[in-house]
């Protein structure tokens, strides 16, 4: 997110949330000097960052209202969902509980039916839940600038499926995407239908990876990344292909 001089509203050790000086009402939350989350206090539908559009989409594209966030920062994307569907339900799984109090004390998190929030390591609490329990699991979980390798192991994805029929992965990636691609290795190992949203740019940048049981309606899909205002391209397998899953043993 491209932005000028911000004013700073609170730290907690590498934590840091920021006033945008371009927008009164947004707070941006930045971790180890990495942007972690964006709410608008006055606009609760208001997704300020590209990839978490893009994973509205797919979410809207698979009728997914039981989400399971694993990471979640302030909770952004859970709540412009509930906003738009009072009836979908939300469970954030963050590990560190720093995380929710900053949000509280300064990005407007507060207690709301339909949203849960949990502390924990997001497999385990995976692993905790019922078969089927869930319609769709969101990951966006960094250590730095990469997601954690024992939640995007092939076996990881494995137990994903087995709680949900649709799973997805916020991937920050290098030009190639060698890490994109190994994901995507894992994910077709657990569901049949897999794919990506991509801005197109060459020097890498941010994806939507997601492994569906059932397609998502991919017509729609296409069309509405392609009219956001930070426009995406859909990727199919073929275009994800080239590298082999993480294991476990190599986690």
């Amino acid at each position: 997110m491209a932005r000028t001089r911000s004013l700073v509203v609170a730290v907690d050790g590498e934590l840091r949330v920021e006033r945008d000086p371009e927008r009164a009402s947004g707070r941006l939350l930045r971790q180890d000097d990495m942007d972690a989350s964006y709410i608008d206090l006055a606009d609760a539908r208001h997704l300020e960052f590209d990839y978490l559009r893009w994973a509205r989409l797919v979410l809207q594209a698979s009728d997914a209202r039981r989400v399971l966030h694993i990471g979640g920062a302030a909770c952004a994307l859970a709540r412009v969902l509930l906003a738009e569907d009072a009836a979908s339900r939300h469970e954030v799984v963050e590990l560190d509980q720093r995380v929710f109090e900053i949000a509280r004390a300064h990005l407007g998190l507060r207690r709301q039916s339909g949203l849960k929030l949990r502390v924990g390591d997001g497999r385990a609490m995976v692993a905790a839940h019922a078969n089927a329990s869930a319609d769709a699991i969101v990951l966006d979980a960094f250590t730095g600038a990469r997601v954690p390798r024992h939640l995007v192991t092939a076996e990881a994805f494995t137990q994903y499926a087995r709680v949900a029929p649709l799973t997805l992965v916020n991937v920050v990636d290098t030009a190639g995407w060698p890490d994109a691609r190994a994901i995507a290795a894992g994910l077709s190992q657990a569901y049949a239908n897999v794919a990506g949203l991509w801005s197109g740019a060459r020097r890498g940048g941010n994806l939507i990876l997601f492994g569906a049981v059932v397609a998502p309606r991919y017509g729609p899909l296409e069309s509405a990344a392609a009219a956001d205002s930070s426009p995406a391209r859909l990727l199919r397998a073929g275009d994800l292909a080239g590298a082999s899953a993480w294991r476990d043993e190599s986690a």
